[in-house]
């Protein structure tokens, strides 16, 4: 039987670290715990969460985790360039015609494995949308 990490679990499903521990802790993903007493997840849980993530299933009376998001300004298009320097990352998104342009970390756009010409959605989180006019 193969065993994952809860990090690469995480990757695998889509899901952040924390989010994937809290499932862990609640009881919602079967882990046993190394000596060391590190979480390892079998491969067979990964499989059942991946397939019960785009149903309505209930596992033992609770909600089965599933992937999601609760922001609705999400703009789908494509990568035009990805620009790293030092601890930042430069993401260029064109979403019909339009570029997006985003900071993020480094390390998020390395484990997304953002590069050019691959798909990707930007999310506008903001508290005001201001209209210009010349």
């Amino acid at each position: 039987m193969e065993w994952l990490r809860p990090l690469d679990a995480a990757r695998e499903l889509g899901v952040s670290y924390p989010t994937l521990k809290q499932w862990i802790y609640r009881g919602q993903v079967r882990s046993v715990r190394t000596p060391g007493g590190h979480h390892r997840i079998p491969r067979s849980e990964i499989e059942r969460l991946s397939g019960a993530r785009g149903d309505a299933k209930r596992s033992a009376g609770r909600k089965t985790p599933r992937r999601g998001i609760s922001g609705r300004n999400k703009l789908e298009g494509r990568i035009l360039e990805v620009r790293y320097e030092g601890l930042l990352a430069e993401v260029r998104l064109d979403i019909g015609g339009q570029v997006v342009t985003s900071i993020i970390t480094r390390r998020s756009a390395e484990e997304m494995g953002l590069r050019s010409g691959i798909r990707a959605a930007a999310l506008i989180k903001a508290t005001e949308v201001m209209i210009l006019r010349d």
